[in-house]
């Protein structure tokens, strides 16, 4: 959430600011800002709204000379979005200048001491409690006066610092909010995430907790809490910088849904190796993954229902007990660790505030965690014992489509993984399903050939007010995922239910009309689902059925049916997704709403 972008070099800064926040608009936000010092003063400039209203202000940044800037898109936490709210935020004097991602737990306190001190606030901020802290700090060292704050504020943040005494130069200050540094020959980056300087740079730093950067035109200079200069490795982004392009697709959550079957070959091609499944970057021991007795997943989100997923596949498969915790329980709920036990956290952007935190409680308690990232040196792929990463790309939409097929497809390897080496399939039993998942990738493209199908049938429920998912076993999962997809971009009341609880309560709800989503694909909860289809039409409603191909006898009690080709059934997730999805993205745009910038919803959410 919120989005940081800086720049000091020989360009013009403000350029370079507004192309990078478009590119974090997936972030969420409400107003936006940027902080150019022009030679003599900082200028700042704020709008509320979409980026493009500060772009029009200050004519694409034409308005605001300068080659060191700040920039930001803000999420309003304390404070209503208004421009005065808004960053980048001055101290009293307009000296010093500061953007800010996360949440100051502390500010109270210290608004309260700075208040005795003669200080005044301007806005309802926690944000602006730190720059008028840096100003009574500040002598004339901004590294002292940095130094000092951070061992004053508590919680989580971003800085992005400017000092008028010290224009040569932009500090950058990380505690739990994500932020990189990047250069270029034409100077020095700082950025909440790749995709915004991505087309300026692939050589980027991350910047870990506690730590300070020193942006130069020309140099990275890096630092810990106490000051003292310390080294850091710099990385290569591989990803390719039309990744982040919309390719002449409307939206990228459209385009990220063509690239499901790219996306899933990327994960799994790799790590099937002569027959069998080799996970290099898992750093773990064929005796080590044997030896675990329990997993325990953590995850918020659509991560958190690919968790669902996993749960039954690797029960099924590996026959090792799993929970499944939302990450902003786990850690309230005081869990109960066993011996052996491994904690597996998912999350696409690897900064999930819950889930890190969960990462870090469980290996406060001594415990393995794995992590199932899309973001290489994210903290969560630099902070676990060990790592999967999905190999998606840069995913822009706030709705995730490919991350969470790739999830998936992490999630099937290591449950194959862990039943091979625990003995519970064969050689023969692992080549059926290696085969399966080499099939998914053209399997998913003849789903998405259905486009135009799905499409229409959308169209016809535009004005929908509820819509309920139903399904058991892995068909239940699926059925959370694909409420959420229409919910969060579509703003229609969904929900998806175990179809075994209809009759608890659920069924009260089903009036005439009200369309019913039931997803059949599991052979052995087949019947059981049709009489729960039956159940939901004698009261009225409308059935869109999700199954196998040769089901054909569902249509007698369906009112639409939707087919998918035969796989696994424990794989069935990566195909009964597809049209899912669609029909989300299909309500959302017959809507007119855009899909990729769901309201009140961030892609990226680094506070509690």
């Amino acid at each position: 959430m919120c989005g940081i972008v800086g720049y000091i070099g020989a360009a013009q800064a403000a350029d370079i600011i507004l192309e990078g926040l478009s590119r974090l608009e997936y972030r969420g936000y409400d107003s936006a800002g940027m902080a150019i010092f022009d030679g003599e003063k900082i200028n700042i400039s704020k709008s509320v709204g979409r980026l493009k209203v500060l772009e029009e202000m200050t004519h694409n940044g034409e308005t605001m000379p300068g080659c060191v800037g700040i920039g930001h898109t803000r999420w309003a936490t304390h404070g209503v979005p208004n421009t005065v709210n808004a960053h980048p935020h001055f101290n009293r004097s307009e000296t010093i200048t500061l953007v800010h991602n996360g949440i100051i737990e502390n500010y109270i306190a210290l608004k309260e001491m700075l208040k005795k001190k003669g200080y005044e606030f301007a806005t309802d901020t926690d944000t602006e409690v730190v720059v008028q802290l840096l100003d009574y700090y500040y002598k004339g060292d901004p590294m002292e006066a940095i130094t000092k704050v951070l061992q004053r504020v508590q919680g989580s943040y971003a800085f992005g610092i400017i000092f008028a005494e010290h224009p040569d130069r932009i500090y950058a200050v990380r505690k739990d909010s994500p932020l990189i540094v990047g250069r270029s020959k034409d100077g020095c980056f700082i950025a909440s995430d790749v995709p915004a300087i991505l087309k300026y740079t692939r050589k980027v730093f991350y910047v870990d907790n506690q730590e300070i950067a020193v942006l130069f035109k020309d140099d990275l200079r890096f630092y810990s809490i106490d000051a003292e200069e310390i080294t850091k490795d710099e990385v290569f982004i591989e990803w390719d910088a039309k990744a982040a392009e919309k390719g002449g697709y409307e939206h990228f959550m459209l385009k990220e849904m063509y690239e499901q079957p790219k996306t899933v070959t990327d994960t799994f091609s790799p790590r099937i190796k002569d027959g069998k499944i080799v996970i290099d970057d898992l750093n773990m021991t064929d005796e080590e993954l044997a030896a675990v007795k329990k997993i325990h997943i953590v995850a918020c989100g659509s991560a958190y229902h690919a968790g669902v997923t996993g749960k039954y596949v690797i029960e099924d498969l590996a026959r090792i007990p799993v929970e499944v915790d939302l990450a902003s329980e786990f850690r309230y709920r005081n869990p109960i660790l066993e011996e052996g036990a491994m904690v597996i956290v998912i999350s696409q952007s690897g900064e999930t505030a819950d889930t890190l935190a969960a990462l870090r409680e469980s290996k406060e308690k001594g415990f393995r965690v794995l992590g199932i990232v899309n973001v290489v040196g994210s903290s969560i792929a630099r902070e676990a014992d060990s790592v999967m990463y999905t190999w998606a790309g840069p995913e822009i939409a706030v709705a995730t489509t490919k991350a969470y097929s790739a999830q998936l497809v992490a999630l099937y390897l290591l449950a194959m993984k862990m039943a091979y080496v625990k003995g519970k399939i064969d050689d023969v039993e692992l080549d059926s399903m290696i085969e399966d998942l080499k099939c998914i990738p053209s399997q998913i493209e003849l789903l998405l050939g259905n486009e135009k199908r799905i499409q229409r049938f959308a169209n016809r429920y535009v004005g929908a007010k509820d819509i309920f998912f139903i399904g058991r076993g892995i068909d239940y999962s699926i059925a959370l995922e694909g409420s959420l997809k229409l919910k969060e971009i579509s703003y229609v009341h969904s929900e998806a239910y175990a179809a075994g609880e209809l009759k608890h309560g659920t069924i009260s709800l089903i009036e005439k009309g009200t369309l019913v989503t039931a997803i059949a694909t599991q052979p052995q909860l087949y019947a059981k689902t049709v009489s729960n289809i039956v159940e939901v039409k004698s009261r009225g409603a409308f059935v869109l059925a999700v199954t196998t191909e040769g089901n054909d006898e569902i249509e007698k009690n369906a009112d639409y049916v939707i087919y998918i080709p035969q796989t696994n059934p424990l794989f069935m997730n990566s195909l009964a997704i597809i049209p899912l999805q669609m029909f989300g993205y299909y309500v959302s745009v017959g809507k007119g709403y855009d899909a990729d910038h769901p309201r009140n919803l961030a892609k990226s959410v680094t506070v509690e």
